[in-house]
């Protein structure tokens, strides 16, 4: 039998309860520990709550980016999307991270949508089903309001013309036996698969300046090889922040899944959809009957909608603290506290939502006719060997 406390966490799949110390060991990052983050608030001038209750946790070097920054230097964000279905709340998180940054320290967005990869992992989508999910993800990702002129969506099988040069350059770098050993590619995987690191790694070339990755940690294999090779094109080491994965609404264990819809909160989601899937499928920490709830109280540790107020939507510290006590103490009930989450729930989607309505103008911009968009349909990404 496998022990109950396995668990799995690839770049494409997620498995069991996630032991996040033990993924930092694992991986070989550090934790994002107060003092980091309070410096990162005091350098930026801003708070954030994502990193406040350390639903991001984990990094690669953001030490060197403020110590850059700090001292006049530039650094860029690159994270990415790739367009297999409609996206959730889990999908959109790290795009309002990376907004925060972008905002924070002023400076320029990388966003890759790789329509080539979620083709070759695959076997059950067509490109026109990814060219269908690929419009309707960069229109949510827009809606989350990227500056129009430091921000770049680029499709790779639209962008590739571009930067194939550089590709081949990257993937003459990566071993086949270092991506067998890191991806777990064999015999079976189409060598599509075998290329496609080469071109998740590329954007972090973009620039001359040091790239910062916000993204969940599934995706931290890519630039564990990108780190081992940057010094072969006279570039620095990408550096990462490492965001949690939110938990399904049906329990602690795995991530959220678009493929299940029970377990997720969709991004179009209206409040009635949102109050039924919580209230029928949010996983609960409270007692099984009301007189045990009462006596015992609430495991905030394993309750879905308190761990999403925590995480991703309260900002108020002593309201979360208020909820946390009666919770806890049994005086307040799952259904109370359920619908608090509704509530918070709505209110973000509500307002993106209305973003996404009329974001088309936006999303041209992005990906076209804005500054940076503009620069780079102008530009051949180069690299030195």
């Amino acid at each position: 039998m496998p022990d109950k406390n396995d668990f799995e966490v690839t770049p494409w799949d997620v498995e069991g309860t996630v032991d996040y110390q033990r993924l930092i060991d694992k991986f070989g990052t550090e934790r994002l520990d107060n003092t980091l983050k309070q410096r990162i608030f005091n350098v930026s001038g801003d708070d954030n709550l994502y990193l406040r209750r350390d639903f991001v946790f984990s990094h690669r070097d953001l030490d060197n980016i403020l110590d850059s920054f700090e001292d006049g230097g530039e650094f860029y964000l690159y994270t990415g999307r790739a367009p297999s279905g409609k996206m959730h709340i889990g999908h959109i998180v790290s795009f309002y991270l990376t907004k925060w940054f972008q905002d924070a320290f002023n400076v320029n967005v990388y966003i890759q949508i790789p329509d080539d990869e979620k083709y070759w992992a695959k076997d059950t989508l067509f490109l026109s089903d990814i060219d269908t999910y690929a419009e309707q993800n960069i229109k949510q990702i827009a809606a989350v309001g990227f500056d129009p002129d430091k921000t770049f969506i680029f499709r790779n099988r639209e962008y590739i013309g571009n930067m194939y040069d550089a590709a081949i350059k990257v993937s003459n770098e990566v071993n086949y036996s270092v991506a067998q050993s890191v991806f777990g590619f064999n015999s079976a995987t189409n060598i599509g698969m075998s290329f496609y690191p080469a071109l998740q790694m590329l954007p972090t070339f973009f620039e001359e300046n040091q790239c910062l990755i916000p993204a969940a940690i599934d995706q931290d294999p890519y630039w564990r090889i990108q780190r081992d090779i940057a010094h072969k094109f006279d570039h620095d080491k990408t550096a990462a922040i490492h965001n949690k994965f939110i938990p399904a609404l049906t329990g602690p264990e795995g991530k959220m899944s678009s493929s299940n819809p029970a377990s997720a909160i969709m991004l179009e989601d209206d409040k009635e959809t949102i109050s039924n899937k919580v209230h029928s499928e949010a996983y609960s920490g409270g007692g099984d009957t009301l007189e045990e709830h009462r006596e015992h109280g609430a495991d905030l540790s394993v309750d879905v909608s308190y761990q999403w107020l925590h995480n991703l939507f309260l900002e108020d510290d002593n309201e979360l603290r208020r909820i946390a006590d009666e919770y806890s103490s049994g005086e307040m009930l799952t259904s109370e506290i359920k619908n608090i989450l509704v509530d918070q729930l709505w209110s973000f989607l509500k307002a993106h939502q209305a973003r996404k309505e009329n974001a088309d103008e936006l999303v041209q911009q992005l990906m076209y006719n804005g500054s940076l968009a503009n620069e780079m349909w102008n530009t051949d990404i180069e690299l030195d060997t």
